[in-house]
């Protein structure tokens, strides 16, 4: 623990825990007795208690709808027995150095340790010098709702003692966070801190920001990917009302002016012709081509095994957030100023700085929250765009990608191809083997930030069914370049990889004549797998009876130090038209935080588990993405949505696992069984509707 002392408030910081797993290249987390420091330092997560009894800690990491807010005031609440409504949990701007990388459903797991141990110790200082100046035994006193308590009824706010705390340095109580049995906050359904503001409109988002001179900005881009302007006669779009600037970008032409009506009417003016880009004669049919025979081979089965074999291919995917990308930049001669929602934030300073010749430190990223990501604001296209046309411009802006623009020529989950084979030998599976091939990336696009944990985004990973006793395991991986933008999709790979493999699953089950649960239960390697998988089932009454067109399915995930299970009802009686009417949930994730942010979270991997197998997916005709707009994106909606939906929280005191993309290829896979069920069929391209 590094205390961190200041004259008139009372300010504590914790070296940051790094999962090497997920944040790879960040910098290892320090032991609590390795540094007693004074000062900022960056790395750390900091508390501040002010005057006004506000518990302030600025988060080095994004908020994009997942509630990291929430849990981490949860967190600071349970060590400090503070009140939710008197934590505030603002963003950091990026830092030059630490672990400030959202993503690989980490930021739980790497905050859990600091951010209770710095409330602790803010605790027990807090708890010393309110001792130190009522003259009695610090042991005698109590916290609540962000006041000490003397034994005779005396009371001060935490705000009131911040100064007298910020002067102790040995605190004469235990500092230790408090034991799981004593938890009053962590582990309790909680409404996010943030709701309130999101509804009524003030939570302020990127397009909300009224920067000094920041005019509206949108960018005319090619009809293909990677198309490039041969010419461009701009002299209507510079005489209309209203426009301020016109100017070429790597991306297409950039329009800016007064308002974001003015800048689209002047891009619809401009007169462009345009290079056609790479993948011009190119369309899904050939690229399926291209991925079916650039899987590897198989290898050759055990022999006198009989084989149960599959095939699958899965579409592009979008990621499309409900906010769509805008950053607002002011890049000057000496310095540049952007203000985005970023995953990333030190990489994207970083490749800002490059890009428009700057030192790094001359570069300010101010980190705000986001409307959804789902893995889209690891890259940060848009800012860089907006830092280049900024330049160009030589005035600040703010730009704009339409839903068009990020659907068209925005990241997007790599297709690819499926090859699976289990091998049966007295009544049991002796050898697993599952190949892939997937389209990567032949070139980086303006904006590209690659943190080195997603480096395999573009190239799937071999066989995840070690969830099984499944015998030998095999797997290996092809790979397709083209020249398309490329990124990583909530759940990455696992969101194909596990949802082919649990679909064989039930294939292999129905080849040895055995119930598709009672097949797993036998096979499940890891307990903790099991016990989600039985509480789902019986949650969800498996194997009840339902009329003709109608069938459950299930399916079993394990990843980020969690496991999931899902089973899934759908009605298939129009099989062009299925509705998944019913999913229940279980999860084991070791300590939930906050068990309904944990719900929420799987919620919506249930609803991306739907819209995957079932409706959403880009098609690549003649080198451009034909869908524009969710008119045509068909992920799911409303009216698409289970009729029911059920979580189921398996309650542990272990140490908090990763959730934010852990049900996706669960709910993958239990609403693409429930399909084959119902239906008599076995689905083997996704989405469905394709």
């Amino acid at each position: 623990m590094v205390h961190t002392l200041a004259a008139s408030t009372l300010i504590v910081a914790a070296p940051l825990a790094c999962d090497s797993s997920s944040a790879e290249g960040a910098e290892p987390a320090r032991r609590s007795s390795d540094v007693l420091v004074t000062g900022t330092d960056e790395e750390m997560l900091v508390l501040e208690v002010t005057e006004a009894n506000r518990i302030v800690v600025r988060l080095p990491r994004v908020e994009v709808g997942q509630g990291v807010t929430t849990a981490v005031a949860m967190m600071i609440a349970e060590e400090l027995d503070a009140r939710l409504a008197d934590i505030d949990i603002p963003l950091a701007d990026a830092r030059t150095k630490g672990n400030q990388y959202t993503g690989g459903s980490s930021s739980v797991r790497s905050l859990y340790g600091p951010a209770r141990e710095l409330a602790a110790t803010a605790r027990a200082r807090l708890v010393t010098a309110a001792a130190r100046l009522w003259h009695v035994p610090a042991r005698a006193l109590r916290t609540k709702d962000t006041k000490v308590y003397a034994p005779d009824g005396r009371s001060a706010t935490f705000g009131y003692l911040t100064g007298y705390a910020a002067a102790i340095r040995v605190p004469a109580v235990s500092a230790a966070p408090k034991p799981a049995s004593r938890h009053r906050v962590i582990g309790r359904p909680t409404n996010r801190i943030d709701a309130r503001d999101i509804v009524t409109g003030a939570a302020k988002y990127a397009g909300d920001l009224a920067v000094a001179g920041a005019k509206p900005t949108v960018v005319a881009r090619p009809p293909t990917l990677g198309g490039t302007v041969v010419s461009v006669d701009d002299r209507a779009a510079r005489a209309m009302p209203g426009v301020h600037a016109v100017v070429r970008v790597a991306g297409g032409v950039a329009v800016v002016a007064e308002s974001f009506h003015h800048a689209f009417k002047a891009r619809d003016a401009l007169e462009i012709t345009w290079a056609p880009g790479p993948l011009v004669g190119l369309s899904d049919a050939a690229i399926r081509r291209r991925l079916r025979a650039a899987v590897p081979r198989l290898g050759t089965p055990p022999g006198g095994s009989a084989q149960v074999e599959a095939e699958f291919e899965f579409a592009f995917v979008g990621h499309a957030p409900m906010e769509v990308l805008t950053a607002v930049a002011d890049v000057r001669a000496a310095r540049a100023e952007i203000w985005f929602s970023s995953q990333t934030p030190m990489d994207a300073r970083d490749s800002i700085a490059s890009a428009v010749g700057l030192p790094a430190s001359k570069v300010k990223v101010h980190v705000l929250r986001g409307g959804g990501s789902f893995g889209r604001r690891l890259d940060s296209d848009a800012a860089l765009e907006a830092a280049l046309i900024s330049k160009a411009a030589r005035r600040p802006v703010k730009l704009m990608w339409s839903r068009a623009d990020d659907i068209r020529h925005g990241r997007m989950r790599p297709a690819g191809h499926h090859r699976v084979r289990a091998s049966l030998a007295r009544g049991r599976v002796v050898a697993f083997a599952h190949a892939t091939a997937s389209v990567s990336q032949a070139y980086e696009g303006a904006g590209a930030v690659r943190p080195a944990s997603f480096a395999s985004a573009a190239g799937p990973l071999p066989s995840d069914s070690g969830l099984y006793n499944f015998g030998r395991l095999s797997g290996d991986s092809g790979s397709v370049e083209l020249a398309i933008p490329l990124g990583a999709w909530r759940s990455v790979d696992s969101g194909t990889v596990r949802t082919a493999e649990e679909i064989v699953v039930d294939e292999i089950a129905a080849r040895l004549g055995k119930d598709p649960v009672a097949f797993r239960r036998a096979t499940l390697r890891n307990k903790a797998v099991r016990a989600v998988l039985d509480k789902a089932a019986a949650a969800g009454h498996w194997g009840r009876a339902l009329p003709a067109g109608r069938a459950q399915g299930v399916a079993v995930h394990e990843e980020y130090g969690s496991c999931v299970a899902c089973l899934a009802e759908i009605d298939a009686t129009d099989p062009h038209h299925p509705r998944v009417t019913r999913v229940v949930m279980a999860a084991d994730v070791g300590t939930a935080v906050n068990p309904r942010g944990l719900e929420a979270q799987l919620m919506g991997t249930a609803v991306d588990g739907i819209s995957t197998v079932l409706t959403a997916g880009l098609h690549i005709d003649r080198g451009a993405v034909r869908e524009s707009s969710y008119a045509d994106f068909h992920y799911a909606r409303q009216r698409d949505a289970p009729l029911r939906f059920e979580a189921h929280i398996m309650p542990s005191h272990g140490e908090p696992g990763g959730a934010g993309e852990l049900g996706v290829p669960a709910a993958a896979g239990a609403v693409a069984n429930a399909y084959a069920r119902a239906t008599g069929t076995k689905p083997r391209r996704f989405p469905l509707n394709f």
